[in-house]
């Protein structure tokens, strides 16, 4: 006999239906999962064998194979387990009537038929709702996570009785949507940029960043306050919309990094040590599974101590800096994920950290401190908009109140959101472009997007400075940026002077 059941799982960040083939036939008894399953599927058999002689079930003692359809593309986890053990029961006949085809079933069984907590359910709960399934069952742990998605009945079950329970037509226990009662306006930080004493040029620096979506580095001497400076950017961004909200909670549902909470609308922050791998920052390893930089996906990656980073991981990122997504290409298949992040890094000036800082001596060879900035690529740092020197902290400015209000996250924040809606204002009708760091090039140079004496002063920076087509389009949509900070339509002179000062090359030669 027979039994198809309707399953799921993820290629990429995407749902795609499985269909979950039992055929039980005479002969000598046997467990085959065929459909190339990896090996956390092919361990099912004894996870289902245990889990249906403990619930009182008995195991058929005839040639069990599973297919899980289709069978050209690779299964991974342990998601399958549910549905495999509900077929072998179904074509046994030792659960009563037919399985709807309209319910998905997602789950690990316990030996004893606990179900666990699995990856990707919300992707597979999205596909499903598209392709008109009324309902999804998944583990208790999970419940929460699938009932983001709107349109689909969820049925969280505890254990592998409780399924079939509600397979029977059991009403299944409600679950709470927790996804439109927690909203970003409602989000409070311990971190501030108000507690960061002096600064003021880092900070204005970092808020025209958060403004357009620019990326970052800072270059200075130990304990001048870069790390501090970048753990704040959170605090001023503008909050997640609701499809960023969405595809955010699709990553981190693939990546196993869910909570089972509702949709976060806080922007990633993300801080890989500096002993990552190309495969931990980028993606691949077993499995292709996303790295940071998708994790990172409309938020931030911070990459403290970048020259400790090695060259040939810094290297990979290039490609998603410029396109904001990266594909991972392997013999079976590719496998694209999203890597719009913005990027904020931190290094020193040189070996021992103090070149170019008055009244501590650096102690590097010019050789020495050559090659330590020859660590970071030129075509890496020319993906950098804004290069920003951090000097250590004037003494004076310890003396009195630390705390700057007119320097607050809370202030700097609500001119960060008046510049982000000019935004969302210009680029209404343009999908795909949401802040003035994805503005194509022809919208950059259309006549009448800045004054006749910012135009010339542009072209004397570049004559005078050699900056690359690259550079010029940073530094036009730093001052288009800027611009929006001042809630001005064009960008004047003064704008696009403060953008030109971000890129003049001293910053990254510790002088």
């Amino acid at each position: 006999m027979i039994a198809e059941i309707r399953s799921g799982a993820v290629l990429g960040i995407d749902g795609f239906a499985v269909t979950v083939e039992i055929d039980l036939a005479a002969g000598l008894p046997s467990f085959t999962i065929v459909g190339l399953p990896n090996a956390a599927v092919r361990e099912s058999r004894e996870r289902v064998t245990s889990a249906i002689k403990n619930n009182g079930f008995k195991l058929p003692q005839k040639r069990i194979t599973v297919n899980l359809a289709p069978a050209d593309v690779r299964k991974e986890g342990a998601a399958f387990d549910l549905p495999i053990a509900v077929g072998i029961l179904a074509a046994s006949g030792q659960i009563a009537g037919a399985i709807s085809t309209r319910s998905i079933i997602l789950g690990e069984l316990a030996l004893d038929g606990r179900l666990k907590q699995v990856k990707g359910v919300l992707p597979i709960a999205l596909h499903a709702r598209d392709r008109g399934c009324g309902r999804i069952l998944v583990p208790e742990a999970n419940g929460a996570e699938a009932a983001v998605v709107k349109g689909i009945e969820v049925a969280p079950c505890a254990d592998l009785r409780e399924a079939l329970r509600v397979l029977d037509g059991g009403a299944p226990r409600p679950v709470e949507n927790p996804g439109a009662s927690k909203r970003a306006e409602t989000r409070r930080f311990d971190l501030d940029y108000g507690q960061i004493v002096g600064q003021a040029a880092a900070k204005r620096a970092m808020q025209i960043a958060a403004a357009g979506g620019h990326h970052v580095i800072m270059v200075g001497p130990p304990g001048s306050g870069k790390t501090m400076l970048a753990k704040r950017l959170p605090t001023i961004l503008p909050p997640l919309g609701e499809e960023e909200a969405l595809e955010n909670a699709k990553i981190a549902s693939v990546a196993g990094n869910g909570n089972g909470a509702a949709l976060s609308f806080e922007r990633p922050f993300r801080a890989p040590h500096h002993s990552a791998s190309d495969a931990g920052l980028v993606g691949g390893g077993r499995g292709a599974s996303p790295g940071e930089i998708t994790i990172a996906h409309n938020g931030v990656l911070f990459l403290d101590e970048l020259t400790e980073f090695k060259r040939n991981v810094l290297e990979c990122l290039r490609q998603p800096l410029e396109e904001g997504r990266i594909v991972i290409a392997r013999a079976s298949a590719s496998f694209g994920y999203p890597a719009r992040f913005q990027l904020v890094a931190a290094m020193n000036p040189c070996p021992c950290g103090y070149a170019g800082t008055a009244g501590q001596p650096c102690r590097c060879t010019p050789l020495s401190i050559r090659r330590y900035l020859a660590k970071i690529s030129g075509p890496l740092i020319d993906r950098i908009a804004l290069h920003v020197p951090v000097k250590p902290v004037d003494p004076r400015d310890f003396e009195g109140e630390s705390r700057c209000p007119e320097t607050s996250s809370e202030t700097m924040r609500r001119e960060v959101l008046g510049a982000v809606d000019m935004q969302r204002e210009r680029f209404r009708d343009r999908p795909g472009v949401a802040r003035n760091a994805d503005m194509p090039a022809f919208d950059l140079e259309s006549p009448g997007c800045m004054e006749a004496e910012a135009r010339e002063l542009l072209s004397a920076a570049q004559r005078r400075l050699l900056f690359s087509a690259r550079s010029r389009r940073n530094i036009i949509q730093v001052a288009r940026t800027i611009a929006d900070l001042d809630a001005s339509k064009k960008i004047a002179a003064r704008h696009l002077a403060e953008a030109v000062q971000y890129r003049a090359p001293r910053f990254l030669e510790g002088s």
